[in-house]
């Protein structure tokens, strides 16, 4: 019987590995779904949920952008399908509060970088990547 193995690592821990019935994220492409047997395969992942679907319900990670890989794991029939993050958590553990207070300082961040006569580009680039770190974080956690 042909099987999906998933892994969804970070540089800091592997966060979730286990078997799948599939594994639902989106590219640069558009939406895409990794099923067992899923022909080899490597791409981005757009800051986003990735959910997998496993025997026990589905687990759910807010992902701020990465890659995946997908290829046969050396046992027969099976596949592996692993998600590399540079930033991700599981959605039932964002603390949203804090998230609301990221956002909250982003916009502030933004404002204020705006009013200044001399622009700063560079501050005004990481206020608005950590606004929209801070919404996935609240679109996450609200669904």
């Amino acid at each position: 019987m042909a099987t999906l193995k998933v892994e969804i690592v970070s540089p800091e821990a592997a966060l979730w590995v286990g078997e799948a019935a599939a594994l639902t994220a989106r590219s640069s492409d558009g939406d895409f779904t990794i099923l067992p047997q899923h022909t080899e395969t490597v791409g981005d992942i757009v800051p986003g949920v990735v959910r997998v679907a496993t025997s026990a319900g589905e687990v759910a990670f807010a992902v701020h952008g990465g890659y995946f890989q997908v290829g046969p794991d050396g046992v027969e029939g099976q596949t592996i399908a692993t998600v590399l993050a540079g930033v991700a958590e599981r959605v039932n553990e964002i603390d949203v509060a804090r998230a609301q207070i990221a956002k909250d300082e982003a916009e502030a961040q933004i404002a204020a970088a705006s009013k200044v006569e001399q622009h700063d580009t560079s501050a005004h680039l990481l206020a608005y990547a950590a606004l929209q770190r801070a919404e996935l974080r609240l679109r996450a956690a609200a669904k």
